[in-house]
């Protein structure tokens, strides 16, 4: 089906409310990392138990996609978003209360839940529309469109975080959410045109289907690495930032924002040229910058260069590739079944997500007693990442 027939087969969503929905995960994990340091005093526990309001909201974002995608090839796009904005808007509410810190993690689990339901399925209405280097196109503009609200989550959370304390954080995202919902019920039509009508509801032949596929697999590996260099990053440098460094929850926010234009700057380009260079050009120059900067954060790390400037100028670098990177292997890696992209596109998070959240529990745990671990583990998957696609181009190829 060209790109004609399928935009024509049914009503595009105004762009601003995709930009918003996808959003909405992505800001609820930023928006709370300036507070996480001043958990541990807050509640009396070690940074490792924290570090679960993290681990945790990760896990249900890599989890509830292996759902949301089946489902919504099955019913449709829209039920299953609007469901899913307005049980993040009341586990915010559940988080703004929380009195206590397992309260906390299972209100962001909840949380998480609820907004991963934006990050997967925008990604499969997006490849309802669109095919190909114009579906990474228009998946790079939505991404880089939606970065700009994490940017500045870090500053907005350190701001109220100073103010009134880290509950004001969830009250500002319940009443987002609420408004988003609002938006989402009047303006977000169903795109899903060739949604399935087999009898089973969830069917794990169809995730291994999509998984038996060496493309899907490379792609996934590729990316699931590319993603656990950004969240290694969430992990450690607010630690080590705050206190390690000494400096205060609004600093780190600040200096995050280089970080996310760096972002923005590979997601533009990844609207801009994939096109005309194509997906694995770019996938390639996406896993050489990350891993450029990775090694020059761990390298300034051993030669003593312990500054804010050390960590997040590399990692401006490594956002910058995986802008480049993860839009671009995104599609390649969905694109296995017109009839599965909402099932791929959730096996695929499910993936990207699962692994960055036992990697970055880990290095949360052991970063208490080994600070430097989070260095080596940010060039290890950055490496991994850039291996795992050209071995798949090797295979490819033969």
């Amino acid at each position: 089906m060209s790109d004609r027939l399928a935009s024509s087969a049914a009503r595009r969503p105004p762009f601003l409310i995709l930009v918003t929905v996808s959003a909405i995960g992505p800001l609820a994990l930023n928006i709370f990392m300036p507070s996480m340091p001043g958990l541990q005093a807050t509640f009396g526990v070690p940074y490792g138990t924290v570090q679960l309001t993290l681990t945790l909201y990760l896990i249900g974002l890599a989890v509830c996609q292996l759902f949301y995608g089946p489902l919504s090839d099955r019913y449709g796009r829209r039920p299953l978003l609007l469901a899913g904005l307005a049980l993040f808007v009341i586990a915010s509410i559940a988080s703004a209360l929380a009195t206590t810190i397992e309260t906390l993690i299972a209100a962001r689990l909840v949380q998480a839940l609820g907004g991963a339901s934006g990050i997967v399925l925008s990604r499969a209405i997006v490849r309802d529309l669109y095919q190909g280097e114009k579906a990474a196109s228009v998946l790079g503009y939505i991404t880089m469109a939606w970065v700009l609200a994490p940017m500045i989550a870090p500053a907005i959370g350190g701001y109220l975080d100073q103010l009134w304390g880290f509950r004001s954080s969830f009250v500002l995202l319940a009443l987002i959410g609420a408004l988003t919902l609002a938006v989402a019920w009047f303006t977000l039509h169903e795109t899903n045109i060739n949604r399935r009508t087999d009898g089973r509801l969830w069917q794990s032949a169809h995730y291994g289907r999509i998984f038996a596929s060496g493309q899907f697999r490379g792609y996934a590996t590729s990316l699931a690495f590319a993603s656990a260099v950004f969240f290694t990053f969430l992990a450690f440098a607010p630690f080590l930032t705050v206190n390690i460094m000494g400096r205060s929850a609004m600093e780190y926010a600040l200096w995050f924002i280089p970080v996310s234009v760096g972002y923005m700057i590979g997601n533009y380009c990844s609207g801009r040229y994939s096109e005309r260079i194509g997906n694995d050009q770019m996938v390639l120059i996406g896993n050489s910058l990350t891993f450029a900067g990775a090694t020059l954060c761990l390298v300034l790390a051993l030669m003593g260069f312990l500054t804010p400037a050390a960590i997040f100028l590399p990692m401006l670098l490594c956002a910058l590739g995986n802008g480049l990177t993860i839009p671009n292997g995104t599609v390649r890696a969905i694109s296995i079944d017109p009839r599965l992209f909402g099932t791929a596109a959730g096996l695929l998070g499910f993936l990207q997500m699962g692994v960055s959240a036992v990697i970055s529990q880990g290095v949360g745990s052991a970063q208490d007693h080994h600070f430097m671990i989070g260095y080596w583990v940010l060039a290890i998957c950055a490496g991994l990442s850039a291996l795992a696609h050209l071995a798949m181009l090797a295979k490819a190829r033969r």
